[in-house]
This record gives C-alpha cells, sequence and structure tokens, in this order.
C-alpha cells in the first residue's frame, strides 16, 4: 500500500509525552506499584485485536497491576496517545471506579458498560465511552498507548458523564501512586 501522504506530512507534528496526564506536576507521586499485560510488554506492539473499531475488533487487553499502597480507596486508569498531530494528546480509556482489591482487569473489561461491577467510564476519543482502541493515521509512524493508573486516598465522586479534565480537577493532589505501561501501534 502506497504511503499516506497526510501522515507522511504530519510526521514531525505531535502532543508528545509532556502532555500526558503522567507529566502533570499535580499527579506526580511515587510508582509504588507495577502495570502489566498478558498481551504485550511495555513498549512492545499492541496485537492486532486490540485495534480500533472502525478497523478491529476493538476489545481492551487485560491487565495486571501488584498491590496498591495501603490507602488506596480506588484506582483510577487514562490511556492516551501522546503521538497525534495535535496540540494534546488522545484519550483512547478514561476509567474511574477500579476497586483496590482487584490485582487487574480481564480482555474486554473496558467495554461500556464494564462488566466489572463499578467501573465507569468517561469521554474519550471523539465523545466514546469505554475503550477505544489503537487508530493511527497511515504513515504517520509509531505512536504510544500509554496506560496510566493512578492509587487514590479519595474516590473522585464525579457524576455520570465525566470528562478528562473533571477527573484531572478531582484527582489533582490525591495521587498517592501510580504505575504505566505503554505499548506502541503502527499503520505503515
Amino acid at each position: 500500500m502506497p504511503a499516506n501522504p497526510l501522515g507522511v506530512a504530519l510526521r514531525n507534528r505531535r502532543a508528545g509525552h509532556h502532555t500526558l496526564v503522567w507529566a502533570r506536576p499535580d499527579l506526580q507521586a511515587p510508582e509504588n506499584f507495577t502495570l502489566t499485560s498478558p498481551a504485550f510488554d511495555h513498549g512492545a506492539p499492541i496485537p492486532e485485536k486490540h485495534r480500533g473499531r472502525l478497523f478491529g475488533a476493538n476489545i481492551s487487553p487485560a491487565l495486571d497491576w501488584t498491590r496498591p499502597p495501603a490507602g488506596t480507596v480506588e484506582l483510577v486508569l487514562i490511556v492516551q496517545d501522546p503521538d497525534v498531530p495535535r496540540r494534546k494528546p488522545a484519550t483512547h480509556a478514561l476509567t474511574l471506579g477500579i476497586g483496590p482489591s482487584l490485582n487487574g482487569i480481564p480482555e474486554n473489561a473496558l467495554a461500556d458498560p464494564s462488566p466489572i461491577p463499578g467501573i465507569r467510564h468517561g469521554k474519550g476519543a471523539l465523545g466514546h465511552r469505554g475503550w477505544a482502541g489503537p487508530m493511527p493515521i497511515r504513515s504517520h509512524g509509531p505512536h504510544a498507548y500509554v496506560f496510566q493508573l493512578f492509587a487514590l486516598d479519595r474516590a473522585p465522586g464525579l457524576p455520570a458523564g465525566f470528562a478528562l479534565d473533571e477527573v484531572i480537577s478531582a484527582i489533582a493532589g490525591h495521587a498517592i501512586g501510580r504505575a504505566r505501561l505503554d505499548g506502541t501501534y503502527e499503520l505503515r
């Protein structure tokens, strides 16, 4: 397949890792637990079946984590792509209500509605709730998909229909731990 001229033209335009929620000063916390996936290793390509719904099955990958720090009341998962050719990263999952007693979530648990009781999704890519798998511009180069899991000392308590800015405001200053897993995806 020939290169996509738009992807080639925008190849050097990216939001950047400094725009991730992970980089915010008000969400800095010890990296005191780990996040992994049986579907891919840190820094490795995300399998095709987890690709966005326009071209794939759009099944969220299973995630596992070690015990979050003592005092964790809730876990929040935010998945972002900092390589989109915009000023801000694209949000591929925005999930609240993950219980601290869980040590992971199974494949497709980020579906909306989630099969896991208590899990709620906010508005992500293009207003979509739940998992919105990788869908980078063809020929733009590799994109990172950064899974950011925050352990909080209080529940955000947001009503349905929450968006990223509301989540950031609600959790700022309440992260007592965090873990990160990066996957990649590219359409050549």
